[in-house]
């Protein structure tokens, strides 16, 4: 790191984030393209993500993140631990472990505090709760920060998944009809989950039964591109057994 790109991660640090705009004032004589470079740079070495006008603090996302977190994890929080706890079991020592955004994966990183895992993840509040855990080893990809969900996608962050294998994938969805399948509302989120079902040696879908019968507008994964679905005790009967039926496994919260 050399003297400009310090002075620039200690001015997004300071302040929770940087426009490119500003960058450019800081540094009148440096090029917008040698900026960008700076910020590629600064995100490679952890710290902050790169967003379209310019970064932000990993430590100022996660603040946001967990507000916004915290009301959603107001929602069935019991049933979320619970899920959180059966999905821990299929963990191995040393897997490499892809967790994906939501609250329910979330209640799942923060299981891992004793575990020398691999982990790969779009959202920075996991990477950091994970990272609290010194045997564990944790990769962000790269990519477009959505604002919206807190989390990472776009070419670069795809790019990133064809270089990482993956035993194990957790994943959450936003909605889930036997029509449409499990559904998200962003559509690069689409796109990543997509390709990390297509890398993962086995996919563990972690899902409340208040995600039932809802349907958002993008359809990343079908029953049967999962191994598991994870779920608590409300489904319906006549869903589970609907859904054993169609060949998907289905275990219930302890």
């Amino acid at each position: 790191m050399n003297e400009r790109q310090e002075k620039i991660q200690s001015f997004i640090s300071a302040n929770g984030e940087a426009k490119l705009s500003e960058l450019e004032s800081l540094f009148p004589d440096i090029s917008t393209m040698t900026l960008r470079r700076d910020l590629e740079k600064l995100e490679s070495l952890g710290g902050i993500v790169r967003t379209r006008s310019g970064a932000k603090s990993i430590a100022y996302l996660s603040r946001l993140s967990e507000a916004r977190f915290s009301e959603r994890e107001s929602i069935n929080t019991n049933e979320k631990l619970s899920i959180a706890q059966v999905a821990y079991h299929h963990i191995e020592q040393e897997n490499s472990v892809f967790l994906d955004t939501g609250t329910t994966v979330t209640s799942l990183s923060r299981l891992l505090s004793n575990d020398k895992l691999f982990i790969i993840t779009t959202a920075p509040i996991i990477a950091l709760e994970c990272a609290k855990n010194q045997n564990n080893t944790v990769f962000m990809t790269g990519g477009q920060l959505s604002s919206g969900n807190l989390s990472l996608s776009g070419v670069n962050a795809l790019s990133f998944l064809d270089n990482i294998n993956i035993d194990i994938a957790f994943m959450g969805a936003s909605g889930f009809n036997f029509s449409n399948g499990f559904t998200c509302g962003n559509y690069d989120e689409c796109q990543m989950k997509k390709r990390v079902i297509e890398k993962a040696a086995k996919v563990i879908m972690l899902m409340d039964c208040s995600k039932f019968d809802k349907n958002m507008p993008f359809t990343f994964a079908s029953l049967s591109d999962i191994d598991l679905l994870i779920t608590d005790n409300n489904i319906k009967c006549e869903d589970l057994e609907r859904i054993q039926k169609l060949g998907t496994a289905v275990e219930l919260k302890e």
